[in-house]
């Protein structure tokens, strides 16, 4: 990844986020595409400055916003963290583009067990306050999770779910694979 993707990126964030800089969604996510940007630098000598930032923007964004979202997890583009606070995503979680994620919600791992299972979200997903996503699941595009909803299972495209855990209410919305791409 180029210095210039890295700018590009960020920008993108900037403009999802409303052209607001001071939004700690934004902040967050800006410190996950510099350290993914770190992370991509061949060189240990050039790595190893760039990480001490990267780890003070990181641990920043954690404790003062509550957005913890470490340079290992995929973030698409266009992601949205509305609010600050209680939000968690795992290390080997992905999260696809044009997603919105609320304030309390937890995307990680299920079991000691299995300490790499992590959802893997697909674009266009919207996500209520207070949600938690556990374990190797598949979050289909355009599905809507409800506030409070503990999902450990696989959600259908443009599937609604709700409750605890998790279920399917009303219809699944026809899903036009065009319109993500």
């Amino acid at each position: 990844m180029r210095w210039q993707d890295l700018l590009q990126s960020i920008r993108s964030d900037w403009v999802a986020h409303e052209r607001d800089w001071t939004r700690p969604g934004f902040r967050a996510l800006a410190a996950y595409r510099f350290g993914t940007w770190v992370d991509a630098r061949p060189s240990r000598l050039v790595r190893a400055p760039l990480r001490v930032i990267h780890r003070f923007l990181y641990r920043h964004a954690r404790n003062v916003y509550g957005i913890e979202v470490p340079s290992s997890a995929r973030i698409g583009q266009h992601v949205i963290f509305e609010h600050q606070h209680g939000i968690v995503v795992h290390g080997s979680a992905q999260i696809g583009d044009h997603t919105i994620v609320r304030q309390g919600v937890t995307i990680g791992n299920r079991s000691l067990d299995k300490p790499f299972d992590a959802p893997q979200i697909g674009s266009h997903v919207n996500i209520g306050a207070g949600a938690k996503l556990l374990g190797g699941i598949v979050i289909g595009d355009r599905a809507t999770i409800g506030a409070n909803a503990v999902v450990v299972r696989d959600v259908l495209p443009g599937q609604t779910v709700v409750g605890i855990p998790a279920r399917p209410v009303g219809r699944t919305a026809e899903v036009d694979t065009a319109e993500i791409l």
